[in-house]
């Protein structure tokens, strides 16, 4: 039970960074982007696009921002690289575009802190 309410906050907080993102021009291109069991990669919460810069977007609702900001782990940050790295390589469309890593960070009674370049490429 208690999984099934993380699930629909954790989708609802995804849903609001992209609601967000696309008040400041950016365009959704997937929603929990998933990469294949045994990969070491994970699952990208967004991936937008504004201009010619792609961003994968790492959504953390915690009680605070800071919470929510070190909860974006190195490990976490590896897994989104990696299955950043495949989605760049099956979508050659996105090959000539800027690519970034970004987080959007939610905390109750607070507006969302979009971070951008919030890390590197590992």
């Amino acid at each position: 039970m208690i999984k099934n309410k993380y699930n629909k906050q954790g989708h609802f907080a995804e849903k609001l960074a992209m609601f967000w993102l696309m008040l400041k021009g950016w365009w959704p291109v997937a929603l929990n982007f998933r990469v294949g069991k045994g990969t070491g990669a994970g699952e990208i919460d967004l991936i937008m696009v504004r201009g010619r810069t792609i961003i994968f977007v790492e959504v953390k609702k915690r009680k605070t921002l800071v919470q929510a900001m070190e909860a974006i782990t190195i490990q976490n940050q590896i897994r989104v690289s990696k299955a950043a790295a495949v989605f760049l390589a099956g979508h050659p469309i996105y090959k000539t575009y800027q690519a970034r890593f970004d987080a959007v960070l939610l905390s109750p009674k607070r507006l969302p802190k979009h971070l951008p370049n919030a890390w590197s490429i590992l």
